[in-house]
């Protein structure tokens, strides 16, 4: 098995939340999200797993020409799309700290460390007090660590697929079920 990050128990900030197989939600169906926050009145991350195919150079203004300009942009969530988000990692050892909503700035100055990793997001997830609660008791996600290698694997739409086979045998046969079982 594969080396895991160790989270808080009494927050998912850090997790990963996985989508069950069965979310039909067009915002959240087959995404994995790291959470960057969670507690009494809410919680709130970014989708990993939707690149938008651009770099922040791409966009019109200050990110055309400066050392920013091969950001990967992503689309982060559903909340506030048009909302621009800078996110760093820096992995260490056994656990890897999130700088999340960083200033382009601070973002110029951690890229000359090399354990950092940097992503751009258009919004972000976010639920308000008791939402994401109910939407676990209900199965709607599945709660993963995060593995140590998750900032060296392509944040692809596959990264669902191979973070929640991770998870398990049952889940590695419910990854590949098709959407209308009946037209297989």
């Amino acid at each position: 098995m594969k080396e895991r990050i160790r989270r808080k128990r009494d927050s998912l900030a850090g997790s990963l939340l996985l989508a069950h197989p069965v979310l039909r939600d067009p915002n959240f169906r087959r995404t994995a999200i790291l959470m960057s926050t969670h507690g009494p009145d809410g919680a709130m991350g970014v989708v990993l797993n939707r690149p938008v195919g651009k770099r922040l150079g791409e966009l019109k203004g200050d990110f055309a020409l400066g050392p920013l300009a091969p950001t990967p942009i992503f689309t982060g969530g559903p909340v506030q799309p048009d909302q621009l988000i800078l996110a760093a990692w820096q992995t260490h050892e056994d656990s890897f700290q999130l700088h999340f909503g960083i200033d382009p700035e601070r973002a110029v100055e951690m890229l000359k460390d090399e354990a950092t990793r940097l992503r751009a997001y258009l919004g972000y997830s976010g639920w308000s007090k008791g939402q994401l609660e109910e939407e676990l008791k209900g199965g709607a996600w599945i709660v993963a660590s995060p593995p140590a290698d998750l900032f060296e694997r392509p944040m692809q739409e596959s990264l669902w697929r191979a973070l929640l086979s991770e998870e398990g045998d049952e889940w590695r046969l419910l990854v590949d079920e098709p959407d209308e079982p009946g037209k297989n």
